[in-house]
């Protein structure tokens, strides 16, 4: 029911206005004791107050009664055609005493469509805004989810975020990723009893086992060996057992089969729709960044075992290599002291079994070599010596050294190089180390009657065209570079297979490379030592047809130290 007071020392006034709206609905009273008046109001505000203006130090009770009624109707009786103007802005309407009934009704129902207009309008502003804050505080919450991998900062931010916009009383969070164990995180208002805390304990692993209905758990947890992380905003006040009267929540913290915990909230207020979608929101965003650290954190343990394998394997390599070598040498010597005769005369059969010995020898000499290249070089350990030295004179090395190989094959080695071609800074026994292993190689994987091509040319930077397949993982410099290129009519290799011919141990499998042996190791370790000297490789190739080796250096040279 509406309430009308009237403010008046006139009787004919108060009669008047007591007809009126007595018989239209209205609850109306009149006061005129300006104590009575605030203490009545103070406590249950009416929605319209007319004021007689003929009453006394108008101007101090107008303000007052403003600043109390603050949404309440002010309507002045007005006795006279004088009024201060000073009196006008706390009115929203005016009477007089020769107004009509059915004006006067008119005007106090226009004023009470405009109030509930005015307090709807009011609500709706306060909801925005207080939808507004809870968006804020969601982004606010979302952006520290995104900065950081930590699991316990992701859990604490998750807490501070509800308690940004769900003013809880206590949250008990059952965190499986903030440690190596299970532990209840509980974040409260007040001090919580030994008592009250145990029984929250049980509460927790209930509602843990009910997220599973009846499947088994990830982990086992009992009330005893539960870990507690208490924080207390207040403690100087205590929470009783009727926390347990609070309006609640729960959630589960998990992402698919990936399950991290769960919460729940209590509010000594009942929460409203918005705080149930919140808080379920807020429980579900924290689930993806918890996966990403956890992933993250897999990763780092990973890698971690990975190094120490990689390293325990360079020792390794580097030791066995070493303690090979000694006996090799002794078998080698011994070799040569018997096919030289200083033994005694040797026959065919036994020559040519030594024969095969020696070549086996100096196999398994080259197979050391490479192990031995390849731990030195992932050990940082691998020495250069760098000078001016020009490409061609590299290359007509390997050719003198490799055609005998390469014609007792049946092949034709040949090359193709230019002239005038700038020095470059670099270690060329290395050098020499890189082309003779792509020229074995060709040699090895090229059937007879075929051609093998070793060229040379400088080219610049914005030239140089690199198979798409290594694009990502070469960045050169620019400028200009020397560029060597062995070309051959082999057995040549798989689109699929192109990325892997530079990994450690690799070799494209066929019956032809089966036949043809060998570690694997020596594209690896021409990569990285072309690396070495700031240069790059790569290949192009296609099945059956051939395959083309590219190397650059860069004519302005400065290796990195190694």
């Amino acid at each position: 029911m509406i309430k009308i007071l009237l403010v008046s020392e006139n009787n004919k006034n108060s009669e008047k206005f007591n007809r009126i709206f007595n018989k239209n609905g209205y609850e109306f009273s009149v006061m005129a004791d300006e104590t009575l008046i605030f203490d009545v109001i103070s406590a249950d505000t009416p929605d319209i107050i007319i004021i007689d203006t003929e009453m006394h130090n108008l101007k101090n009770f107008n303000k007052k009664v403003k600043s109390i009624c603050e949404n309440t109707i002010i309507i002045f009786l007005i006795n006279s055609q004088k009024i201060d103007k000073e009196l006008i802005k706390y009115a929203n309407a005016f009477f007089t005493e020769e107004m009509s009934e059915d004006f006067i009704l008119s005007t106090v129902n226009i004023n009470l469509r405009m109030k509930n207009s005015l307090d709807m309008l009011s609500n709706s502003n306060k909801d925005l805004a207080d939808s507004l804050y809870r968006l804020n505080a969601l982004y606010s919450t979302s952006s520290q989810f995104a900065g950081t991998l930590d699991k316990a900062k992701l859990i604490q931010y998750m807490i501070e975020g509800m308690d940004k916009a769900l003013s809880f009383s206590l949250t008990c969070t059952l965190s499986f990723c903030t440690t190596d164990e299970p532990v209840l995180i509980l974040n409260s208002l007040y001090e919580l009893s030994e008592e009250l805390t145990e029984a929250l304990k049980v509460r927790t692993i209930l509602n843990y086992n009910s997220v599973f209905e009846g499947k088994e758990t990830p982990v086992k947890i009992d009330a005893e060996n539960l870990k507690i992380i208490k924080q207390v905003k207040y403690p100087a006040s205590r929470f009783t057992f009727t926390l347990f009267q609070f309006d609640n929540m729960f959630a589960p913290i998990s992402l698919g089969e990936n399950f991290f915990g769960c919460i729940e909230i209590f509010k000594e207020t009942y929460f409203t729709p918005e705080d149930a979608t919140y808080f379920q929101t807020i429980a579900q965003q924290v689930s993806l960044p918890l996966k990403s650290a956890t992933l993250y954190q897999e990763i780092i343990e990973t890698n971690a075992k990975l190094e120490k394998l990689e390293r325990l394997k360079s020792e390794f390599i580097s030791i066995v290599s070493h303690e090979l070598r000694t006996p090799l040498t002794s078998i080698k010597n011994s070799l040569d002291i018997l096919m030289s005769g200083r033994c005694g005369d040797i026959t065919a059969s036994a020559d040519k079994f030594l024969s095969m010995a020696m070549r086996n020898v100096q196999r398994l000499s080259g197979i050391i070599n490479d192990l031995l290249d390849l731990s030195k070089i992932e050990a940082g350990k691998m020495d250069f010596n760098f000078a001016p030295v020009n490409i061609n004179t590299v290359i007509d090395y390997v050719k003198s050294a490799l055609s005998e190989v390469a014609k007792s094959k049946g092949l034709n080695l040949i090359t193709e190089e230019t002239d005038n071609l700038p020095e470059i800074t670099a270690d060329s026994q290395r050098l020499e180390q890189v082309l003779t292993n792509l020229v074995s190689n060709a040699i090895k994987f090229t059937p007879e009657n075929k051609t093998i091509k070793i060229s040379s040319s400088i080219v610049n930077s914005k030239d140089i065209k690199i198979n798409e397949y290594f694009k990502d993982s070469i960045k050169l410099s620019d400028g200009d570079y020397v560029e060597v290129c062995v070309e051959d009519e082999g057995i040549g290799i798989a689109e699929k297979d192109l990325l892997h011919a530079f990994d450690k141990l690799a070799q494209i499998e066929n019956s032809l490379s089966r036949k043809a042996g060998g570690t694997g190791l020596g594209l690896p370790i021409a990569k990285q030592l072309l690396e070495a000297h700031n240069g790059a490789i790569w290949c192009d190739s296609e099945l059956n047809k051939g395959s083309k080796f590219y190397f650059v250096i860069p004519v302005s040279n400065i290796p990195s130290p190694v």
